[in-house]
Parts: C-alpha cells; structure tokens; sequence
C-alpha cells in the first residue's frame, strides 16, 4: 500500500512581485502552496491562472491554493514562504 506523502519536500522565500512568477531552482513552477509568517491581505495568481485576493489572512496560516505568483500590489502580507 503506498500514501500519498503530504509534508513539503522544498521551500523558500517569496519576494512578491508584479511580473514574475515564483521560480523553483529557475524552473518552471506548476504551483505551490504558501506559508503566511505576517498576515493581511494576499494578492495572487493560481496555477489555472485566477487571480484572487485573500483579505484578512491571520498570522501563521498555510494558504492550500496552488499559487504561481504572489502580487507586490494589494498585498501586505509578509514573510511568506513557498512550499513544494
């Protein structure tokens, strides 16, 4: 019987920015999930190409949404983190 491994195997800082999407040792990123360090709100675009803000994210929350960029505009959440 196998099980489907749920722990994060990568991550790594987000810096967030309007232009670029989040890399993965410079490779193609299908998506990640976030850690939020310092809440409020999120600006990003998901793996199928929506772009959404999340208002009024707590401290220490993880966001389980398939995440290719987070936006520098609208958002003012901090210390987020990329998880693989």
């Amino acid at each position: 019987m196998s099980f489907l491994k749920l722990q994060a195997r990568k991550a790594q800082d987000v810096t967030p920015s309007d232009t670029e999407n989040i890399s993965l040792d410079n490779a193609d990123n299908r998506g990640s999930v976030l850690y939020i360090g310092t809440g409020g709100n999120l600006k990003v675009k998901t793996s199928s190409g929506d772009d959404v803000i999340f208002k009024n994210i707590a401290d220490g929350v993880f966001l389980p949404v398939q995440v290719v960029r987070v936006f520098s505009t609208e958002t003012t959440a901090t210390d987020i983190i990329a998880l693989w």
